[in-house]
């Protein structure tokens, strides 16, 4: 009977339920509930469990891999930065207006950090969420063969994704096909769904990412309308810790000498 009660709740979806059935019954039984007592904890528990594993599926689609908390970050450390904006974008005030955020910085102060706890915010807010790389991007939206799997791409970053965070624009260039393939991005999801951007270059010198592209301007246009920029200003976070690690090691060869 166990059993069949089993399979009959998990062709219902109650898998969670299906699976701790004996325990079920057991607490049940020995705290004496009645039938509305019953349903109540199935109900909780089944909306947890559901929660959960929706969580944790948006976590795998997300490609976001681990990262470092924003309580990790050392808002001392560079010689500018808005910290109440920063704050801003990480609670999401951008996402529900389809709004941007663009984090300029050289390399090596944080922004790929700060994007990336924006992508996490965004998880555990329940909206869908990818984060890749602008050369992730091109390279796959460049690959398709035919123009219907091309829109197929597109649709899947524009249309089946929440917010996407694209990272590291400006450290390749690229040519105008590619201009092309990131104008039709932003475009199709312009004032429609948010995007994150990092970059190390200012907007000015966009047109060296993309020597010779007609579409640069536009594309630049239709970013920054609607957009909170954020400039970080300072010197590498990895250049001070280099260097740090290289006076520890001094350090430690000098106690073992004397």
């Amino acid at each position: 009977m166990s059993r069949d009660l089993k399979q009959q709740l998990a062709g219902l979806g109650l898998r969670h339920t299906a699976d701790g059935l004996d325990d079920l019954i057991a607490l049940a039984t020995k705290s004496r509930w009645g039938p509305q007592q019953i349903f109540e904890h199935l109900a909780r528990v089944e909306i947890e469990d559901r929660a959960r594993r929706s969580l944790e599926r948006r976590l795998g689609r997300s490609r976001l891999g681990k990262f470092k908390s924003m309580a990790d970050f050392d808002w001392a450390w560079p010689k500018r930065i808005d910290r109440e904006a920063v704050e801003s974008a990480v609670s999401l005030d951008f996402v529900e207006k389809a709004h941007n955020v663009v984090l300029v910085a050289p390399q090596g102060l944080g922004k790929t950090m700060v994007a990336q706890n924006i992508a996490n915010a965004a998880v555990l807010a329940g909206h869908s969420v990818l984060f890749t790389t602008a050369a992730q991007l091109l390279l796959d939206l460049g690959a398709q063969e035919s123009a219907r799997a091309l829109d197929q791409r597109l649709r899947h970053y524009c249309n089946r994704t929440g917010l996407l965070v694209i990272d590291e624009i400006g450290y390749l260039s690229y040519d105008n096909r590619n201009a092309d393939l990131l104008f039709q991005v932003v475009s199709r999801r312009y004032e429609r769904r948010s995007i994150v951007i990092t970059t190390n270059l200012a907007f000015g010198e966009w047109p060296t990412i993309f020597p010779n592209a007609a579409c640069t301007t536009a594309l630049i246009d239709r970013l920054v309308h609607h957009s909170e920029i954020i400039s970080i200003e300072g010197e590498s976070y990895r250049k001070r810790e280099a260097e740090a690690d290289k006076e520890a090691t001094a350090t430690r060869r000098r106690k073992r000498r004397s």
